[in-house]
């Protein structure tokens, strides 16, 4: 079955900052799925140009309106805007883009394209209304109420796996969850760091259950408030990118999978437009935050002198 009606060209101008250039949506439109009219299956042609629908969600997710007020320049109704949206998070095709295009970028890079060791940490956010109280938990620790993200990084600092859960307290038991998953998705991990709030039993469990050594990085011990820790700082970093797309400041979402979708298109935004930059240069020293200390003392070195053995002499006696 051909399709009947041909999708008729995006000749929108582009004036918001968060539309796609003619580079990127180069890089994105081969990885969206294809059209149902064109599929053995069947289906109805698309009436809007899919690109207008991607920079739609881009807006949204990077400027944090409702979705009834996508503006009206785009050419889509914020029905149909929503309906991609959901369409593309439950089928698994954002995932499916997100682990392509976290490829690409390593071999961007001249990186391996599968990495082997990441960071994970997580951040607290408040909820708004529309969260419900079973999808939404109170972080005593930081006095939020509302829910809480988990990621996992690479050394470079750009997500492999994002997990929504109620905020609480404890990071152990989420992590077992995105660690399990992180397992299914990338079974070549095998090294984790993370803060001391994944130590105690969560490392022991990981080693036997998913061959995952975790290593947990502890605050110094003359930090006083914030300070920059190694590995650490690259997931940081990387809750800092999360933070520039406004709809992630808050949230707003009812579903737990819409929350996770949301830092998913910002993360693929992110990917997309470095793909189309220069590919950063690889350090050559390390980081200094990473650095060792420029004046390390010696351990001391105990030497023991050698004790001579004990001799027994034995006196001549007469045998009867």
């Amino acid at each position: 079955m051909t399709c009947t009606a041909t999708e008729t060209p995006a000749v929108r101008p582009r004036h918001y900052p968060s539309d796609t250039t003619d580079a990127e949506w180069a890089v994105l439109e081969p990885l969206l799925p294809p059209p149902a009219c064109t599929l053995p299956s069947g289906g109805r042609p698309e009436s809007h140009p899919r690109r207008n629908v991607v920079d739609a969600i881009r807006y949204v997710n990077d400027n944090g309106c409702k979705w009834r007020s996508v503006p009206v320049d785009f050419g889509v109704p914020w029905r149909t805007v929503f309906g991609f949206f959901q369409r593309w998070r439950d089928s698994g095709v954002l995932a499916r883009i997100h682990s392509e295009l976290h490829q690409k970028v390593r071999l961007h890079d001249g990186l391996n394209p599968r990495t082997v060791a990441v960071i994970l940490d997580s951040q607290s956010v408040k909820g708004a209304e529309t969260v419900g109280a079973a999808t939404r938990g109170f972080d005593a620790g930081k006095k939020i109420n509302g829910r809480k993200r988990h990621l996992a990084v690479d050394m470079r600092g750009m997500p492999l796996k994002f997990m929504v859960a109620p905020a609480t307290n404890r990071d152990d038991q989420p992590a077992r969850d995105l660690l399990f998953r992180l397992r299914l998705a990338h079974p070549e991990v095998t090294v984790a760091w993370a803060d001391s709030a994944y130590g105690g039993e969560l490392v022991r469990w990981s080693k036997a259950f998913l061959g995952i050594t975790l290593h947990t990085v502890p605050r110094r011990k003359d930090q006083n408030g914030f300070a920059v820790l190694a590995k650490r700082w690259r997931v940081e970093r990387a809750i800092s990118w999360v933070m520039r797309a406004r709809r992630n400041v808050r949230d707003y979402e009812r579903l737990i999978s819409h929350s996770e979708a949301h830092l998913t298109w910002t993360m693929i935004t992110l990917m997309v437009r470095r793909l189309t930059r220069p590919p950063r240069p690889r350090r050559v020293e390390p980081h200094p935050v990473e650095r060792p200390d420029a004046v390390v003392k010696p351990r001391p070195i105990r030497i023991r002198p050698r004790q001579q053995p004990h001799t027994i002499r034995l006196a001549a006696t007469t045998l009867a």
